[in-house]
């Protein structure tokens, strides 16, 4: 028997950040001071992430790049890795990315990468509570309502075979 099926989701588009929330526009302005932490002499790209917890403590992660390529760590993974050791046990409400290259913000927000994705969806299983992801451009900032969008086709312990 062949099944078809999809696989899709909603997300909000906005062209200004004065309209969303205060809370989120203050995560996006932390996002950006995030970037400004940034060691990236070798892409020149600069990505900022800022992470907001339950218990609305907010954390920032930067890009961490190294010689020794693949040694770095994405901005996204620095903030969450971060906030599970502050708070372990507190589960994170959304996360804001940024970016920018040679110092020039891109029109279109940049999604973050696929190992960034899973650790979103660790990090969002762990809280047991949807993440919202905030995607930030020069043009657009997408709000995608639960990380779990992003990665539909996860690796996790939620969902592993070994675990049942």
């Amino acid at each position: 028997m062949k099944i078809i099926k999809e696989s899709g989701f909603r997300f909000t588009e906005y062209t200004n950040k004065e309209d969303l929330s205060t809370e989120d526009i203050q995560l996006i302005d932390n996002a950006i001071e995030a970037q400004k932490s940034s060691y990236s002499p070798y892409s020149k790209f600069k990505v900022g992430a800022a992470v907001l917890l339950a218990n609305e403590e907010m954390i920032q992660g930067s890009n961490q790049e190294n010689g020794a390529y693949p040694s770095g760590l994405c901005a996204e993974r620095v903030a969450l890795f971060y906030a599970g050791v502050k708070f372990p046990s507190i589960p994170i409400k959304a996360i804001a990315i940024t970016a920018s290259f040679n110092d020039q913000v891109p029109s279109e927000p940049i999604p973050p990468c696929g190992a960034c994705r899973q650790v979103m969806i660790e990090s969002r299983n762990i809280g047991n509570e949807p993440m919202r992801v905030i995607l930030v451009g020069k043009d657009r900032i997408y709000v995608v309502e639960d990380v779990t969008h992003l990665l539909p086709f996860n690796f996790s312990s939620v969902n592993n075979a070994v675990n049942q």
